[in-house]
């Protein structure tokens, strides 16, 4: 369905506004930071099922032209979230349901966010079934053993935090032991592959031409696992608490949600993955720490064939603290080691585009609330001194009431070469500004 963006535009701003009483909570998920609070519900006591939500229009545009893409706006959309939950009898059924009008990509689009039953056949076991967000691990924007679906563009376009996390059809169950150690496991019967950069909104550099590539000619079209029960995601994680410290083990089996696999044809596709991690987070000098790891192993045993990637050990080191009243402070080191580096030298044909044997990467968060927290600034920062690229994500937001807040802030790129992850994107440096109205 494709209308004009200022007739959607219109359309959507003129239709009368719900006048429901009710906010997002907290969510379920604690990332430390309320960045995620767009996938929450308020379990307040109300007479019966309501409808919450918010309208939203979004503006945001490139701080130069990009060479292989006419498009100077980045985000450009009118967005209608409404949100319900209710209970009938023991079982919970929620619903959040995105509608949106994209003057980038022009044309009216919709989503399921959440379509989810959850209810708990015994005292200990906890189900939820349908479509839903997960999230687990430590990092703070940074995912080693959360291999559930992310949306870059999202990402870099300027959408609400929130929207990073792309919601799949999923069954979670949860068992309590009750002695320490909970277990959770989750099934995608689907696969469902990241949003990832296929050249429409943002180009991406091409190692078969040597440069940024984009639409059409550059469009990333992978070929995609068959959907049999083969082919399916499974997820687990057991975890726990002792002596104030959260410990919790990790495993998958499933794809690189990234398509960076070549086949014999020249067709890019989700080579296999096989995840295992650990994580700990507990008190530390008057702050929060914590560590976690992830081995990948992939297709390739010996490491020698330079079209699938390589198995990796991935290293999460975190710490956050607050300052000062109202400003917190959160510093992380990451680093991805490349198994069978020798291998891959010796059968790439000296590419000058080979992978480091080790990528470093460190991440800076600063945040400061004030006027009683109505504004809130923030700074995030992504570093690595191995491929001398950068990416600065600097925002600022303003609550005027309980209903209407506005957000300002960047996506800002850059690097000393065109082929590393965050310099690719230099051309697509942005800055945005989000109006939302919450009913």
């Amino acid at each position: 369905m494709r209308l004009g963006v200022a007739g959607l535009l219109v359309l959507l701003l003129s239709t009368p506004l719900a006048r429901a009483v009710g906010q997002p909570a907290d969510t379920t998920d604690d990332w430390g930071d309320d960045s995620w609070a767009e996938e929450s519900w308020d379990t307040t006591a109300e007479s019966g099922p309501r409808w919450h939500g918010f309208y939203e229009v979004g503006l945001g545009g490139r701080l130069a032209d990009d060479a292989v893409l006419d498009e100077r706006l980045t985000l450009a959309e009118t967005r209608l979230r409404l949100e319900r939950e209710q209970y009938l009898g023991d079982y919970r059924y929620s619903l959040k349901a995105d509608l949106w009008a994209d003057g980038v990509e022009h044309g009216l689009h919709g989503r399921l966010r959440e379509a989810l039953l959850s209810f708990s056949p015994s005292d200990r076991l906890d189900l939820r079934i349908g479509q839903q967000v997960l999230t687990w691990g430590t990092g703070d924007l940074l995912f080693l053993n959360d291999l559930f679906a992310k949306d870059w563009v999202s990402f870099f376009s300027g959408r609400e935090d929130g929207y990073l996390k792309a919601p799949a059809a999923t069954v979670k169950a949860s068992y309590y032991s009750g002695a320490g150690a909970n277990l959770d496991l989750v099934w995608t019967p689907r696969f469902r592959s990241d949003n990832f950069i296929d050249g429409e909104r943002f180009s991406y550099f091409s190692p078969l031409t040597g440069s940024n590539v984009a639409a059409p000619d550059g469009h990333l079209q992978p070929q995609r696992p068959e959907h049999d029960l083969d082919n399916g995601e499974f997820a687990a994680r057991l975890f726990g608490r002792r002596d104030g410290t959260e410990w919790a083990l990790y495993a998958y089996r499933g794809f690189w949600k990234q398509p960076n696999a070549v086949d014999p044809a020249g067709q890019f596709y989700f080579s296999r993955l096989t995840a295992l991690g650990a994580s700990l987070r507990g008190n530390l000098a008057g702050g929060i720490g914590y560590t976690e790891l992830a081995w990948y192993e992939g297709e390739d045993g010996s490491g020698g064939d330079p079209l699938l990637p390589n198995d990796q050990l991935r290293l999460l080191a975190g710490y956050e603290r607050e300052l000062r009243p109202k400003l917190t402070l959160g510093v992380q080191y990451y680093l991805e080691w490349l198994q069978d580096h020798a291998a891959l030298a010796a059968n790439d044909g000296d590419s000058p585009y080979r992978p480091d044997e080790y990528r470093q990467l460190w991440t800076l968060r600063l945040t400061y609330r004030a006027m009683q927290d109505n504004l809130t600034l923030s700074w995030f920062s992504f570093w690595s001194p191995s491929d001398q690229d950068y990416y600065l994500r600097p925002s600022l937001s303003y609550r005027f009431d309980d209903q209407l807040s506005l957000t300002v802030g960047g996506n800002l790129f850059g690097g000393d070469q065109s082929h590393t992850f965050f310099g690719q994107f230099e051309d697509a440096s942005n800055l945005y500004a989000r109006l939302r109205y919450s009913f």
